[in-house]
C-alpha cells in the first residue's frame, strides 16, 4: 500500500472526507464456471481368488446335532487359524468365523471329558480347527491345484473329503495351564513334512505327543498318524457332510 504526499493528501481528504492512506481497489473474483463433472472410478474386475476378506464377527447357532465347544467349556482355548491370514492359504477360507468352532454333540461333549482330565496335570486343549464347512475344503483343494502343491493331495495333507466335513474331527494341541504356553510338539500345526507324522518327535516332543494321543484316545479319539493333531471320533452311521457357514 503506498501514500501520497502529506500536503496534497491533506487537501484531497478534507475536500473529499476520505482518509489520508487508501488502499488501491481491488478486483472482484473471478466468476467459478460451471463444475464438469468427474468420471466414476473404474470399478476393479472381481478377484479369481477366494479370499473372502475380513470374516464376519456374528455368528450362527449350531446346526442340529452339533454343539459350539466354547459354550460347553469355555476353558477350551480357541485359535482357529482357518478364519484367519494365519494358514497355509495365507488367506481366509470361506464360512469360517474367528472365535467359534463346533463339533458333533458327541464329539464336543467327548472333547470337554478330555480337558477336565488334563486339567489334573495342569493342562488344557488348544483348538485351532474342528468342523470345517465343505466350502472351505474345496477352496484347499483348488489354492492346492492353482499354487502347484499337488503333493499336498498327493501326500494325504490336504483332503479332498475330509472328515472336518462331519464336524467329528478336531485338530489341537496342549497347552500350559500355569502359562498359557503351547506344549512343544516337535512341529508346528498344519507343517506339511515328515516332521509331523506322529513317530517323527523324540525327547520331550515325543513325550507330548503321546499324552496328547492318551488323553484324546480315552475318550474315543482316534488318531491320525500323518498329523499329531488330529483326531476323529468315529460314530456309527458316520455324520453326513455339512456346508453350513459359522456366519451369515
Amino acid at each position: 500500500m503506498s501514500c501520497r504526499p502529506v500536503a496534497l493528501t491533506l487537501v484531497l481528504a478534507l475536500a473529499s472526507g476520505s482518509s489520508a492512506c487508501t488502499e488501491p481497489p481491488t478486483k472482484p473474483p473471478p466468476q467459478a464456471g460451471p463444475v464438469e463433472p468427474r468420471a466414476p472410478e473404474p470399478i476393479p474386475p472381481p478377484s479369481t481368488k477366494f479370499d473372502v476378506g475380513a470374516p464376519p464377527l456374528a455368528t450362527r447357532a449350531p446346526p442340529q446335532g452339533m454343539a459350539s465347544i466354547s459354550v460347553l467349556d469355555p476353558s477350551i482355548r480357541l485359535d482357529i487359524r482357518y478364519a484367519t491370514t494365519a494358514n497355509f492359504t495365507g488367506m481366509p477360507l470361506p464360512g469360517y468365523v474367528p472365535g467359534e468352532a463346533w463339533l458333533t454333540t458327541e464329539a464336543a461333549e467327548a472333547l470337554v471329558r478330555v480337558q477336565q482330565a488334563l486339567a489334573a496335570d495342569d493342562l488344557g486343549l488348544l483348538v485351532f480347527d474342528a468342523y470345517r464347512p465343505r466350502r472351505a475344503t474345496e477352496a484347499m483343494v483348488t489354492w492346492a491345484e492353482n499354487a502347484g502343491r499337488r503333493e499336498l493331495l498327493d501326500g494325504g495333507y490336504v483332503a479332498r473329503d475330509s472328515n472336518h466335513n462331519r464336524g467329528n474331527t478336531v485338530d489341537l494341541t496342549l497347552v500350559s495351564l500355569q502359562t498359557g504356553r503351547e506344549l512343544d510338539m516337535g512341529s508346528a500345526w498344519d507343517t506339511f513334512s515328515k516332521a509331523s507324522h506322529y513317530a517323527a518327535a523324540k525327547g520331550e516332543a515325543m513325550a507330548n505327543r503321546k499324552r496328547l494321543r492318551k488323553a484324546m484316545s480315552a475318550q474315543g479319539f482316534e488318531p491320525y498318524e500323518l498329523e499329531w493333531w488330529h483326531f476323529t471320533l468315529p460314530s456309527d452311521p458316520s455324520p453326513p457332510v455339512r456346508d453350513e457357514a459359522y456366519g451369515p
